[in-house]
């Protein structure tokens, strides 16, 4: 008799058995809704925004319906915008036309994956740090197929001898300890990092600042720009074609430097054309006809820096791992090897028992030097691993080191790795890419520099730089040894100086260090120019513009000091930090500011703005752990807004003007910040792995008129750590290209936010490298 599926032989409903297959399903059903909500949520970084989260919804969704169009993306973001945030306007009142937020839950959405690598690694975008130790060398070579080797160590271990055995089980287990340890400190990172992502969110959903600035057409009756005083100086100024997009194909750059690669110092066919090298004309720049558009090899074993302050002690061997210094300099106490690091005790040639004694010796020597108060922005000329400027910090100084990549082997590379400002530069044949009258003091600790020969034309370049009533600190032999050479070079420039018209207001001897310095003083005031019986060294002529800096050859010349109230230098700024806020008093509201607004009010503008931007979106909703920042740099500054408002962090910014943009250097130097002219459409003069953040505010779109712009992405990606982020504020098109180029890079984008046209990106490089070599360079 057959019975049906539903019955019992009793006639009664099942019960029992069919709620407990019910049950089972029901459970089993849950679970694997579970793991998918689990997998899925370990995609989505914890940092991304309702704003985020549903504009990769709907993308997701256009993408499944049809192919998507080069600006959709952005279209759906500036939509999204105006159904989720209420952002205030420039003048800080809200856009009343924006609608509510939406309780759709984008997250049930969204499946997104990102592979890795070839093999297909799946990257967990909500834990950036996880497994970061295992991961340095497969990401620089590809994923490896481990199951032989699993196999083979069974089989290995078969074969040990006894004792053999007995050390393998000791280093297996020392080597369980370490992972151990490791992954405690990497979810240690992660809740860090989950309470970041977690606050990043809740600001957004409260309506985080992203406003964004416009420049207006006005600028240009008011503002010269760098390029334009140059032309002017010399009747020339470089000039890039436009090019078409280039396919994004990747490959590790071919260079005799590797993982060092400078282009633009590290030009070899150029260098071997040069007819001399006396002026030291092979350490200047010389820039490739093409930029290269390759990747710069990471060093094997590197390691996500060491932060500050900790870095000033000490550095990862593995991340600079060079020993020359220590042979030349390790009695000096510059740097020594221990262990798995390179340890810096804070001496000096100069200063063997630490910077901080000198520092306080100089002080003492002449008080009115006053650190951190009258004396705020030094240039410290040949810095070696900058110790100097580096304890400086302490004394609320902030020093612009340099000196050229030579024989001493990657001392700018030291000082960057520690967190200490530094560039690869030095003094030759042209003039340093600084604003004139800007250094409070500028100093010079056996820097090697021959100030005396060729009419002074080398300190007649510091003179330039030199604030009027600043000081030139000179630490060096021929101050206080009395061979012969050193004796007729102390003569030389005590005639030098004095026909400069600078004053030697002290010179002394520190018996701890056993060395002698001696301070001198520019003038103030144009008197004693006009008074010399001599006219040597020359005054410059009157048409000499002394801010032009960019590509222009050294003159002994001295350029006259400013008598006139609207020129920068003819005063000297308020101490440190009331400088910082202060309007320059050089600004009137007759001129027009960048931004379209009388120039002090401009100022103040933008001041205000970036201080809202950093405290009410940078700091808390794009997902950046700012203690682990230290390296930043503003590719395109404006007023040094944006490095003001990270005044408090414990940060310090390189503010880059670019040579095509309105001159205001001046300004950020004036307000007791430092930065340098640059032209991004050539190399960076710093070392690879250089800054923790890059911030471009409006530089790319303007790039695109002159120059390639995968070249520029090729270089942001040599300058920046892996694991460093680089923040965009630009126009829809060009945020849309350079998320594009990011995502080929193999970058994590955190952050995306639009408005009426303009866009806001925030994206994290990667420790992914192609595997592929370029041909012969």
């Amino acid at each position: 008799m057959m019975i049906g599926r539903s019955t019992r032989i009793d006639g009664r409903r099942p019960s029992s058995s069919y709620c407990s297959t019910a049950i089972v399903v029901v459970f089993v059903a849950l679970s694997l809704v579970g793991v998918w909500m689990m997998t899925s949520s370990t995609i989505i970084p914890v940092e991304m925004s309702s704003l985020e989260i549903r504009s990769q919804a709907t993308d997701q969704a256009s993408r499944t319906k049809s192919q998507p169009s080069e600006q959709s993306s952005g279209e759906v973001a500036k939509e999204l915008v105006k159904e989720s945030l209420n952002e205030p306007n420039l003048d800080g009142s809200q856009d009343q036309n924006l609608t509510k937020k939406t309780n759709e839950n984008p997250v049930d959405k969204i499946q997104e994956e990102f592979k890795g690598n070839e093999g297909g690694e799946t990257i967990d975008r909500n834990d950036p740090e996880k497994n970061r130790e295992n991961r340095y060398d497969e990401l620089q070579t590809g994923p490896e197929d481990n199951s032989k080797e699993t196999e083979n160590d069974g089989q290995q271990q078969q074969e040990l001898s006894g004792t053999e055995k007995l050390e393998q089980e000791e280093k297996f287990e020392g080597d369980r300890k370490q992972e151990e340890q490791d992954q405690r400190q990497i979810e240690m990172e992660q809740n860090e990092d989950k309470d970041l992502g977690s606050k990043s969110k809740e600001m957004l959903l409260d309506g985080a600042q992203f406003e964004l600035l416009n420049e207006t057409d006005n600028q240009n009756k008011t503002w010269s720009t760098q390029a334009a005083e140059s032309k002017d100086e010399k009747d020339l100024q470089a000039s890039s074609s436009p090019g078409g997009q280039l396919s994004f194909i990747w490959k590790l750059c071919n260079a005799t430097a590797g993982s060092d690669y400078i282009p633009c110092l590290d030009n070899e066919k150029a260098i071997k054309k040069l007819r001399s090298t006396k002026h030291y004309e092979h350490r200047e720049r010389h820039c490739p006809e093409e930029p290269p558009t390759c990747l710069v090899p990471l060093q094997n074993g590197y390691k996500r820096p060491i932060e500050w302050p900790k870095s000033r002690d000490m550095i990862w061997y593995n991340n600079v791992p060079h020993t020359k210094l220590v042979a030349y300099k390790g009695h000096q106490n510059w740097v020594k090897v221990s262990g798995e690091y390179l340890t810096f005790p804070g001496g000096g040639t100069q200063f063997k028992h630490g910077a901080l004694h000198y520092i306080d010796f100089i002080q003492e020597s002449l008080p009115d030097i006053a650190w951190g108060k009258r004396s705020r922005v030094v240039l410290d000329v040949g810095c070696g691993v900058a110790s100097f400027g580096g304890y400086l910090f302490d004394r609320d100084v902030l020093t612009m080191s340099f000196a050229p990549k030579d024989e001493h082997e990657a001392q700018v590379q030291f000082a960057l790795e520690r967190g200490i400002p530094a560039i690869s530069a030095v003094m030759g044949t042209k003039r340093l890419p600084f604003p004139s009258r800007v250094f409070d003091v500028i100093h010079c600790a056996r820097c090697r520099v021959p100030w005396h020969i060729e009419g002074g034309k080398l300190l007649l370049e510091l003179n330039r730089l030199l604030r009027p009533g600043g000081y030139f600190v000179w630490s060096a032999t021929p101050v206080y040894r009395k061979v012969p050479e050193d004796a007729g070079i102390w003569n030389d420039m005590s005639a030098l100086t004095k026909a400069m018209c600078w004053d030697m207001v002290k010179k002394t001897y520190d018996k701890i260090n056993e060395v002698g310095l001696a301070i001198f003083r520019k003038p103030s005031d144009n008197k004693c120019y006009e008074k010399r019986p001599e006219q040597s060294p020359p005054l410059c002529q009157e048409f000499d513009q002394p801010d032009a800096a960019w590509n222009i050859p050294l003159q002994a010349c001295m350029h006259k000091l400013p008598v006139d109230p609207t020129i920068h230098g003819s005063q000297w700024p308020d101490e440190w930090p009331l400088r910082l806020e202060k309007s320059p008093y050089w600004l009137n509201s007759s001129q027009v500011g960048v931004y379209g607004k009388p120039a002090p009010e401009d100022f103040v503008a933008d001041y205000e703005h970036w201080k809202r931007v950093v405290s009410k979106s940078y700091l808390y909703s794009v997902g950046i752990n700012w203690s682990r920042v230290r390296n930043v740099l503003d590719m395109r500054s404006i007023y040094g807004g944006f490095a003001a408002a990270l005044r408090d962090l414990k940060v310090w910014v390189m503010n880059i003007v670019s040579v095509d943009s309105p001159d205001t250097l001046p300004i950020i130097y004036e307000r007791g910040l430092f930065g340098m002219y640059h032209d991004w459409c050539e190399s960076f003069s710093t070392y690879p792995r250089t800054y923790d953040l890059l911030h471009s505010d409006h530089l790319f779109s303007k790039l695109k008129k002159r120059c390639k712009l995968l070249p520029v992405i090729a270089e942001v990606d040599r300058i920046l750590r892996p694991e460093g982020f680089l923040i965009v504020r630009d126009n829809i098109e060009t945020i849309s290209e350079l998320e594009n180029i990011a995502k080929s890079l193999q970058w994590e984008v955190r952050t995306t936010y639009s408005k009426d046209n303009e866009g806001f990106l925030c994206i994290q490089k990667t420790l992914w490298r192609p595997k592929e070599v370029e041909a012969n360079m």
